[in-house]
């Protein structure tokens, strides 16, 4: 990156207006610019067609375009999962994930350049967190893939704020880059179809549910009590279990939205009938879902899926107490789609 140059990349379109009007460009340049990048995927000035030639000189000698690039890819057999290594101008890495689901084409990004939660059955968060990622550099995944699904006259239906890192320890971040892509002359994405993940950073979560956008809360529960939650999520005894679950009801209450509650199945952890009572008794009552989740092997965490009876038995407790549960499909188990695999092999980090 060539530092006496500003990036416009991850502005809103009055953000790059402000910025290119000291050159004396006109206000509807930055809506111009603005669509050139986030809709046709333009990363260079002098493809801007509709911007005269001696304005698209002065914006090349003032500002750049961030991109990314790609590193490495993996696809599933079956073609539904596409799992992309992509690095920033500092040449640092973060993982994306492409699942072709029944309803539309799914987009899993990442919001850290690692994470440092530090919960035991993650690969992301084996070398703790490099930096946060600019609302720029998070959108600037989504945007390769739409980019590759445009080839075969397809598009990015739904965003889920999974990947590396802890999207509420990112906030000004990821909230920049979920307004992006509701813009229209970005994606135009609806809210509804935008999920984060959290493990649980219960200001954050308040303060998302004042935000007044109608997203979707997903949060890593993983255990029914605060002893076994904080041996799996560190960030529990911080806040535990009992602050979450009253952030997530005012969240509900704020929005009108169903939570998710993620919980990942571990052989002998947390994956026992009674375990599943007491999952179903803490949850009773709430407009909340459960997404079990049998967990994705990590050679260097040696934690081991349960048997497919053992899983069965759990959602049938919690179905027979009247919880809303389903069984995640897993979609690229083979090209290690867990968080930070890929980025583990190819870099070793």
């Amino acid at each position: 990156m060539v530092p006496d140059k500003s990036d416009l990349f991850g502005l809103f379109a009055d953000e790059i207006a402000a910025k290119i009007k000291p050159l004396g460009l006109e206000k509807y340049r930055g809506q111009q610019i603005a669509e050139w990048m986030y809709l046709r995927g333009v990363n260079t000035f002098a493809d801007m067609t509709n911007i005269p030639k001696a304005k698209r000189l002065l914006l090349d000698s003032n500002f750049i375009i961030g991109s990314v690039s790609v590193i490495a890819e993996q696809h599933s057999a079956d073609g539904l999962t596409s799992k992309f290594l992509l690095s920033f101008a500092d040449d640092l890495a973060v993982e994306t994930v492409l699942m072709r689901q029944p309803y539309g084409n799914s987009v899993c990004v990442s919001s850290q350049v690692g994470c440092a939660m530090g919960c035991t059955f993650c690969a992301s968060t084996l070398s703790g967190v490099a930096r946060n990622l600019s609302g720029g550099e998070i959108l600037s995944q989504v945007l390769y893939v739409n980019h590759l699904l445009a080839q075969q006259q397809e598009k990015v239906d739904s965003i889920v704020i999974m990947g590396a890192g802890e999207p509420l320890a990112n906030y000004d971040n990821v909230l920049r880059f979920i307004r992006l892509l509701h813009e229209k002359y970005c994606l135009n994405l609806s809210y509804r179809s935008i999920t984060l993940s959290t493990a649980g950073l219960t200001p954050e979560i308040d303060r998302l549910g004042n935000e007044g956008l109608p997203i979707t809360l997903s949060i890593s529960l993983h255990a029914p009590n605060n002893k076994l939650r904080s041996q799996l999520m560190p960030i529990n005894n911080r806040y535990p279990i009992e602050s979450l679950l009253a952030a997530a009801d005012r969240y509900v209450n704020r929005t009108g939205r169903r939570i998710t509650y993620e919980y990942i199945l571990i052989k002998g952890v947390n994956d026992r009938p009674g375990h599943a009572r007491d999952l179903a008794r803490i949850l009773k009552g709430k407009l909340a879902n459960v997404n079990l989740i049998p967990v994705n092997p990590v050679p260097e965490r040696g934690l081991l899926r349960p048997y497919a009876s053992e899983i069965t038995c759990f959602e049938q407790i919690l179905q027979e107490k009247y919880i809303n549960v389903s069984i995640r499909k897993e979609m690229g188990k083979e090209i290690d789609a867990a968080c930070g695999q890929l980025r583990r092999k190819v870099l070793g980090d």
